[in-house]
C-alpha cells in the first residue's frame, strides 16, 4: 500500500511539472513581444551608456580605459552581438503565418525565454557601468612622440649625419654621442629626424626628446622627463628623490635620450640618467665643443653643400622660384646664407612672397647690406649668433674674433700667420716668447672654434670664417669706438679708400683685389694693421706713403708686384710683422734697418739674390723665413755678411727654403749652419742639408735640436719639392719632420735624427732593402711614413731583425713607386706593431702580390682607410689565416676601401665571414678579375656607398640574389 502511494505521489509530481512547463512555455510564447520590447529598451540604454563612455574618453587623448572598463566594454560589445542575433530570430518568427506559427510555438517560447535571460544580463551590465573607481587612467608613455621632422633624405649633407649617428647607436661600445656645430647649422633638424626615425623606434623601448633651454636647471629637465614617462611625483620636491624615481623607471627600459640645444655641461646622474644594462643611449646636441668632452663619440656638423642649400631654398620658396629671371638672383641669395639651414629657412620664407623679379633683385641688395639696414630674417638669426660672441670670457678673445673678419669670407687663413698677427697686435697677453705666444694663441683659436665662431678649413692648419659670421663681426666692429675695420673686397674696390676712410679706421684690408695705386700720404696715425697682399697690379708704393703710420704693427705686402720698399718704410718704428713673401720683383731690403721692433720677417720667393745686411740690424727679430734660390759662392754679399745670423740673438724660428735645382746653396750652407747652431733662443728650424755630412756637422754642434720643445723640418739631399707631403695627412700639427732624398745606405747621423722624428719621408734612396734597416728602435716614434721611388726596398719590416714590436706609433703610411716591394712584413709580427695605423696607401708596387698576412691583420685594430692602386701582381688583399679560417672581427675600424687598377686581383678575402662592422665606402675601378665581393646578408651593415663601373658590377657572382639587391641600392656607377 505504501509503495502504491509513493508511486502515485511521484506521478502526481511529474504531472504537475509537466503542467507547469506547459504553462511556462505558453506564458513565454505569450510574452515574446513584451520580452522583445524590454530587450530592445535595455540594449538601447546600454549602447547609449557605452557611447557616452567612448565620447568621454575621446576628450582625453592622453588617457585610456582602466582594465576594468576595458573588460566591461568588451562584454557589452559581445552582448550587443547577442542582441542582434535575437532580433534577427524574432523578426523571422514574427513573419510566420497560420499553421506554421502554431507548429513553431515552442520556438517562440524558447526565444522569449532567451530574451528574458538576456535582459537580466544587460540590466546587470547597466548596473556595473557605475564604476567604483575612475574609468580612465593615463596612457602608458608612447614609444615615440612623432615630431614631423623636416625631410632630409634628399639632402646628403644632413642625411649622412643621421646615418653616422645611427651607426654609432648600433655600436655596443658607444653609450653617449655628442653632436657639435654652430648656431643654425641644422642640429635640431638632425635631432628631430633621429626622434622620428623608424629604425630607432624599433631599437628602443622609448625615445625621449628634450630641448635644454638656456635657463635650464636640473628640476626643469627632470620635469620634462617625468612628463614624458608619465610618472606621478606629486608631493616630491627633493631632486635626488625625483632622480631616483626616474632611474627606477628607466632601469628596465632600453631608452634613447635626445638632448637638444645643450648650453652647459650636464651631470646626467643628477637628473636620474645612470645608464643601464639594456644598451640605452644618450645623444646630445650643442654649439659648445667642451660640452662634448665626456661623450664616447663626437659628430661634427658641417655646413650644407651648395646643392643641398639650393634644394632646400627652392622647396621653401615654391612656385615663385620659376618666375622669369629669378633663378640666377635666387642662387646669389642662397650664397648669402652660407649653407646654414636655419638662415636658409628664414630668408627663403621672406623671399617666397616676392612675386616679381624686381622684388627679388631689391631683396638681394638689401640682404647684402644688412649690416647697415634691417633685413627680416637675417637680424633675428644674427642675434642668436651674437650670443656666442658676447659669451666669450675675455676681451682679447673678442678682439681676436673681430680681427679675423679682415680676411675674405671662407678664406683659408694659415694659423701660424694669424697667430703672428695677433701677437704683433698685442692680443696675446704675457707672451714675449714666440713659442709661448703660439701656445696661448692656439688656446684662443681653439675656443673660438669650439664656440663655433671660426671653422677649421679642409686645408690642414688653416681656419676660416663664413660669410654670415664675418658680416656679424664687421657689424660689431662698425659699432666699436676703438676697433674700426675697413674691408673692401675685389668687387667693392674700384679705387683706394678716400681720405676720410683712412682717418677713421684702425685696421684696413684691401687684399686680393685689383688695387694698382695708393694715395701719396694718407693720414692714418691710428692704423695698426694694413693688409695689401695679393694685389699683383700694385707695382709702386709712393715714397711718403708710410710717413703717417707710426703705430702700424702688421704690414702684409706678400704677392704684390712691388719692386722696392719706399723710403718712408723707415717711419714704421712700431712695426712687428712684415710679409714680403712672393714679391718676386723686389731685389733688396733698403730702409729696413730702422725697424728696431720688427719680430717677424718673411722674404721667401723674392728676387733677392744675396743675404741682406739689413737683417743683421733687426735685433728684436724672432721669426725669419727666407729663400736661398739664387744665392751662391760667387755672390760677394753672402761671404761679406757672414755674421748676419749670429747677430739675431733673440731669433726663435728660422725657415730657409732652398731651390732643389740650384746647387749653389752648398757653398754657403756650412757657414750658415755654424751660425745657426749657436742661436740659444732657437726653438724651430726648417732647413735643407745638401748631404749627410752637413747634417752630421749641425747635429753635433747644436745643443738644442734634440730637446722636446724643439721643432724641426730637416731635409737631407735634394728633391723636386721642399715641402713635407706626409704631414698634410694629419689633423694635428707635426713638430719633427725628416726627409731623406736620393741618399744611400744607413748613416749613424740619419738614424740619430730618425729616432727623434715624428714623420719620415724616404725618397729615391738606395742601399737599403727594408725600412727596418734603419733600426726598429729608431723608427718607433714615427707617426707618419712616406716611401717613394726607392728601387732597393723589398719589404718594410723584417720581424726577425729584432724581437720587439715595430712601428708602434705609426698612424699614416704612404708607399708609392717601389718596384721591388714584395711584402709589407716578413717574419714574426710582435704584439703592438702597427697598432695605431689608421691610413695605408700602396701605389705602383708591381711585385706586390699579397697585402696582409695573419700576423699583420690582427694588429690593425685602428685601420680606417686602405687604398691600393696600380699594383699589377696583387691577387688578394687578405691572405687566408694559418688555421685556414678567418677571424670575423679583424679590421674593426675600416671605413674606406679603395681599389684601383689591380688587373690580377681575385679576392678581397676568400669568403664572406668577416663582419666589416665599420665599412662605409668602397671604390673599385679596373679590377676585372675580381668577381666576388666578401658580403652576405648580415655583414657590412654600415655600407653606404659602392662606387664602381656598371659593366663590372653586372659580371659579379653572388651566393644569393638578395645580397646583390641590397648592395645595388647603394651603388654609384661611373
Amino acid at each position: 500500500m505504501l509503495g502504491t502511494d509513493a508511486v502515485a505521489a511521484e506521478v502526481y509530481k511529474d504531472g504537475r511539472q509537466i503542467v507547469n512547463n506547459i504553462n511556462q512555455t505558453v506564458n513565454y510564447a505569450h510574452d515574446l513581444k513584451k520580452h522583445y520590447k524590454r530587450l530592445t529598451d535595455i540594449a538601447e540604454k546600454l549602447s547609449a551608456r557605452k557611447e557616452d563612455i567612448v565620447a568621454e574618453a575621446n576628450k582625453y587623448k592622453t588617457k585610456q580605459f582602466t582594465r576594468e572598463c576595458q573588460v566591461w566594454m568588451s562584454t557589452v560589445t559581445k552582448r550587443e552581438e547577442d542582441v542582434q542575433e535575437l532580433k534577427t530570430k524574432y523578426e523571422k518568427v514574427q513573419g510566420e503565418k497560420g499553421i506554421l506559427r502554431f507548429l513553431h510555438h515552442h520556438l517562440r517560447a524558447d526565444l522569449s525565454k532567451s530574451m528574458a535571460e538576456k535582459c537580466d544580463e544587460l540590466q546587470n551590465l547597466l548596473l556595473e557601468a557605475k564604476f567604483e573607481r575612475e574609468m580612465m587612467v593615463e596612457k602608458s608613455p608612447e614609444r615615440v612622440r612623432i615630431m614631423h621632422a623636416p625631410k632630409i633624405e634628399d639632402k646628403p649633407s644632413l642625411h649622412c649625419v643621421v646615418e653616422d649617428i645611427l651607426s654609432l647607436l648600433r655600436d655596443g661600445n658607444v653609450k653617449k654621442i655628442g653632436l657639435w656645430g654652430m648656431v643654425g647649422i641644422g642640429k635640431t633638424t638632425i635631432m628631430q629626424n633621429l626622434n622620428d626615425n623608424e629604425d630607432i623606434a624599433r631599437m628602443f623601448d622609448i625615445v625621449i626628446w628634450v630641448r635644454v633651454s638656456q635657463d635650464w636647471s636640473v628640476e626643469k629637465l627632470q620635469h620634462v622627463i617625468i612628463d614624458r614617462l608619465k610618472l606621478n611625483t606629486e608631493g616630491i620636491t627633493n631632486v635626488d628623490e625625483v632622480a631616483w624615481r626616474i632611474y627606477m623607471e628607466l632601469e628596465c627600459k632600453r631608452y634613447l635620450l635626445l638632448l637638444d640645444e645643450v648650453w652647459d655641461i650636464l651631470d646626467l646622474k643628477k637628473i636620474g640618467i645612470y645608464g643601464n644594462q639594456k644598451d640605452s643611449k644618450v645623444v646630445l646636441a650643442t654649439r659648445y665643443h667642451q660640452i662634448c668632452h665626456k661623450m664616447d663619440a663626437l659628430i661634427i656638423m658641417k655646413r650644407m653643400s651648395e646643392v643641398d642649400a639650393w634644394k632646400m631654398f627652392k622647396e621653401i620658396v615654391g612656385q615663385n622660384i620659376n618666375i622669369s629671371g629669378v633663378e640666377p638672383i635666387a642662387k646669389l641669395v642662397v650664397r648669402e646664407c652660407a649653407g646654414l639651414p636655419l638662415l636658409i629657412d628664414r630668408v627663403a620664407t621672406t623671399f617666397k612672397f616676392k612675386d616679381n623679379v624686381h622684388l627679388w633683385r631689391d631683396g638681394l641688395i638689401r640682404l647684402r647690406r644688412w649690416r647697415s639696414i634691417k633685413v627680416q630674417g637675417m637680424d633675428e638669426f644674427i642675434e642668436c649668433l651674437k650670443f656666442c660672441y658676447e659669451d666669450l670670457d675675455a676681451e682679447n678673445k673678442k678682439i681676436c674674433f673681430l680681427y679675423t673678419a679682415l680676411y675674405p669670407e671662407d678664406y683659408d687663413i694659415y694659423i701660424d700667420y694669424l697667430l703672428e698677427c695677433w701677437k704683433a697686435e698685442g692680443f696675446i697677453h704675457d707672451a714675449d716668447d714666440f713659442k709661448v705666444a703660439r701656445g696661448k694663441g692656439h688656446t684662443i683659436l681653439d675656443e673660438l672654434i669650439k664656440v663655433s665662431l671660426l671653422e677649421r678649413s679642409k686645408k690642414m692648419n688653416h681656419v676660416s670664417m663664413n660669410k654670415v659670421l664675418r658680416n656679424m663681426a664687421l657689424k660689431i666692429s662698425s659699432q666699436s669706438e676703438d676697433f674700426k675695420i675697413l674691408v673692401k673686397t675685389q668687387e667693392e674696390l674700384q679705387e683706394p679708400p678716400n681720405e676720410k676712410e683712412w682717418q677713421q679706421v684702425n685696421r684696413i684690408s684691401l687684399m686680393d683685389s685689383k688695387l694698382c695705386i695708393l694715395p701719396e700720404l694718407p693720414d692714418c696715425n691710428n692704423l695698426k694693421t694694413l693688409l695689401l697682399q695679393k694685389n699683383n697690379d700694385l707695382k709702386v708704393i709712393p715714397h711718403r706713403f708710410f710717413r703717417c703710420m707710426q703705430n702700424l704693427v702688421v704690414l702684409d705686402l706678400h704677392g704684390t708686384g712691388i719692386a722696392a720698399l719706399p723710403s718712408s718704410v723707415s717711419c714704421l718704428t712700431c712695426l712687428r710683422a712684415l710679409y714680403l713673401n712672393s714679391c718676386i720683383n723686389i731685389m733688396g731690403l733698403n730702409y729696413l734697418e730702422e725697424l728696431k721692433h720688427l719680430e717677424v720677417l718673411d722674404i721667401r720667393r723674392t728676387g733677392i739674390n744675396h743675404l741682406p745686411i739689413q737683417i743683421g740690424y733687426l735685433i728684436q727679430l724672432k721669426c725669419l723665413r727666407m729663400s736661398f734660390s739664387n744665392f751662391g759662392p760667387e755672390t760677394r754679399d753672402v761671404e761679406f755678411h757672414q755674421n748676419v745670423f749670429s747677430n739675431l740673438s733673440l731669433l726663435e724660428e728660422l725657415r730657409i727654403d732652398v731651390d732643389p735645382n740650384n746647387g749653389s746653396w752648398e757653398g754657403v750652407v756650412k757657414s750658415i749652419t755654424e751660425e745657426v747652431a749657436t742661436l740659444k733662443c732657437l726653438t724651430s728650424l726648417s732647413i735643407v742639408f745638401p748631404d749627410v755630412d752637413c747634417l752630421k756637422s749641425f747635429i753635433s754642434t747644436s745643443p738644442f735640436w734634440k730637446e722636446t720643445h724643439f721643432t724641426f723640418h730637416f731635409s737631407v739631399g735634394y728633391h723636386g719639392s721642399s715641402s713635407f707631403h706626409i704631414q698634410d695627412c694629419f689633423e694635428y700639427q707635426i713638430r719633427k719632420c725628416f726627409k731623406l732624398a736620393n741618399g744611400e745606405g744607413v748613416h749613424p747621423a740619419i738614424s740619430e735624427v730618425l729616432a727623434n722624428s715624428e714623420t719620415f719621408e724616404l725618397i729615391g734612396h738606395k742601399g737599403a732593402s727594408r725600412l727596418s734597416d734603419f733600426g726598429i728602435g729608431n723608427i718607433n716614434k714615427m707617426r707618419g711614413c712616406l716611401i717613394e721611388g726607392c728601387d732597393d726596398i723589398e719589404t718594410i719590416i723584417d720581424g726577425d731583425s729584432e724581437r720587439r714590436s715595430a712601428l708602434e706609433n705609426l698612424e699614416k703610411m704612404y708607399i708609392n713607386n717601389v718596384p721591388k716591394l714584395e711584402s709589407i712584413w716578413e717574419g714574426p709580427v710582435h704584439s703592438g706593431s702597427l697598432a695605431k695605423l689608421t691610413s695605408l696607401t700602396l701605389m705602383k708596387c708591381p711585385k706586390l702580390k699579397k697585402i696582409f698576412c695573419y700576423g699583420v691583420i690582427k694588429e690593425l685594430c685602428r685601420l680606417q682607410h686602405l687604398r691600393i692602386e696600380g699594383s699589377l701582381e696583387i691577387e688578394e688583399i687578405i691572405t687566408k689565416f694559418e688555421n685556414n679560417e678567418f677571424e670575423p672581427k679583424v679590421l674593426p675600424k675600416l671605413k674606406t676601401l679603395e681599389l684601383y687598377d689591380l688587373p690580377k686581383l681575385e679576392s678581397i678575402c676568400t669568403d664572406d665571414s668577416l663582419e666589416w662592422p665599420a665599412l662605409e665606402n668602397i671604390k673599385i675601378s679596373m679590377c676585372q678579375s675580381l668577381t666576388r665581393l666578401p658580403f652576405n646578408c648580415e655583414n657590412g651593415v654600415d655600407l653606404r656607398c659602392i662606387e664602381c663601373q656598371q659593366l663590372w658590377w653586372s659580371a659579379l657572382v653572388w651566393n644569393e640574389d638578395t645580397i646583390e639587391q641590397r648592395l645595388r641600392s647603394i651603388c654609384i656607377f661611373n
